[in-house]
């Protein structure tokens, strides 16, 4: 259900009601210009605001009391996914209807429950819901548990009516999202008529609040193809990072991948490759950090011998501008600096590097570069003298854990 009481205030006992209320109403909801947004100037606020509150699109939206899906067709408008949610069948039907054939789903249940499983989402968005709950601060922890970290809570609220208000102040549910936040943005609407297709003087509001974001990093694997004493190394192209330059065929694990089935299906997607898990070896792990404001991310280098799986050609012409062999003792300059780097230590016999670019570097090897590779492991360091960029670690003056804490869109709460 969508408790909107904007066209007029209702008493509290209805709006509590069951989702008797909201089947009778469901044929009628969208005749209100806030709800159906049929007037283009209501829709085009409407969607003006949305597209301030969600994160780049695509990002997966769970719409709470999604009514007939108004907000959740404009998001779907805008790249997203959306799921919505609503306790009245005919609202479902409706918003199924009205999204037929675009990217989101409805399911009928309970805002504060909703029946989504295990699922997880980058945005919770609800409208003129949370003061009507019987227990908004439980329905509260409950969506945050939903979230991705680093989600982000879309509650659209309002204090409606003078002889009789019902609703929630904004301070009110400032105070109930503060345990939950890492950063909440309170954002008037009661001066935009815009949005009601009318001038309002009751108290409504926004509150757009950015749960904490746990540190996580992505993890990428790279497939160091021997030939007797040369690598195969692909030209970058068209992926809009490190374009032009060489480097290992890699890519990232997928969502329930471990790392050697990842490296198995990169090579079959890149290289055409059918290596099976016997065919590799763990090389070499590195902790890297491309330039800032990248975050960081795992790297595995895994080692296979030429012949193993076939013949490799280029899979992915659009990405790649073609595969050549290089001596891994005499690797080209034009290279990714962390994958040469990765490559060196691979040669010096070290198992576990940190290569942490600072601000200022260049995405690409520069001979004439500070050296940004330090060796974590125990390996004699007289093999450290065939690299020509390795530090010992003992010279490490940066820790190897951080975490971005820019946000430049958010104000603490």
């Amino acid at each position: 259900m969508s408790n909107d009481v904007s066209a007029g205030a209702a008493p509290q006992s209805i709006v509590r009601s069951d989702a008797a209320y909201w089947e009778a109403i469901a044929a009628t909801y969208d005749d209100d210009p806030d709800h159906g947004l049929r007037d283009p100037g209501v829709r085009s606020a409407w969607d003006a605001r949305l597209r301030s509150w969600l994160p780049s699109a695509p990002a997966d939206i769970l719409d709470l009391g999604c009514g007939t899906g108004t907000l959740a067709l404009l998001a779907v408008e805008q790249g997203h996914r959306v799921t919505g949610v609503d306790r009245a069948a005919g609202m479902v039907e409706r918003a199924r209807a009205k999204l037929a054939g675009r990217d989101a789903a409805f399911l009928v249940g309970e805002a504060a429950e909703p029946p989504v499983g295990e699922r997880r989402f980058d945005v919770v968005l609800v409208r003129h819901v949370v003061w009507a709950l019987p227990d908004p601060a439980a329905a509260l922890r409950r969506w945050a548990g939903l979230l991705v970290p680093g989600g982000r809570l879309v509650l659209v609220e309002g204090r409606w009516g003078e002889a009789e208000p019902v609703g929630l102040r904004a301070g009110e549910l400032a105070a109930l999202v503060r345990p939950l936040a890492e950063f909440a943005v309170l954002e008037d609407l009661t001066g935009d008529p815009a949005l009601w297709g009318k001038e309002v003087s009751d108290e409504r509001y926004a509150l757009v609040a950015d749960l904490p974001r746990r540190h996580t990093e992505v993890v990428d694997v790279h497939l160091v193809l021997r030939r007797g004493e040369e690598v195969l190394l692909a030209r970058r192209a068209g992926t809009g990072y490190a374009d032009g330059l060489l480097n290992a065929p890699s890519g990232h694990a997928e969502d329930g991948e471990d790392v050697r089935e990842a490296m198995i299906r990169e090579a079959a997607e890149e290289l055409g490759l059918r290596l099976t898990p016997e065919d590799l070896t763990v090389g070499l792990v590195m902790q890297h950090r491309a330039p800032p404001p990248a975050r960081p991310r795992i790297g595995w280098f895994f080692e296979a011998a030429y012949g193993a799986g076939g013949e490799p050609r280029n899979r992915e012409p659009d990405k790649c501008a073609g595969l050549t062999w290089h001596r891994l003792d005499a690797l080209p300059d034009d290279m990714v600096a962390y994958c040469r780097a990765g490559l060196e230590g691979l040669r010096a016999g070290h198992r576990f590097l940190l290569h942490w670019h600072r601000p200022g570097d260049a995405v690409a090897h520069d001979p004439a570069a500070p050296g940004r590779a330090i060796a974590l492991d125990a390996t004699d360091t007289t093999h450290m003298t065939d690299t020509t960029h390795m530090t010992e670690p003992t010279h490490m003056t940066e820790p190897t854990h951080m975490t971005d804490t820019t946000d430049t869109n958010a104000v603490a709460p």
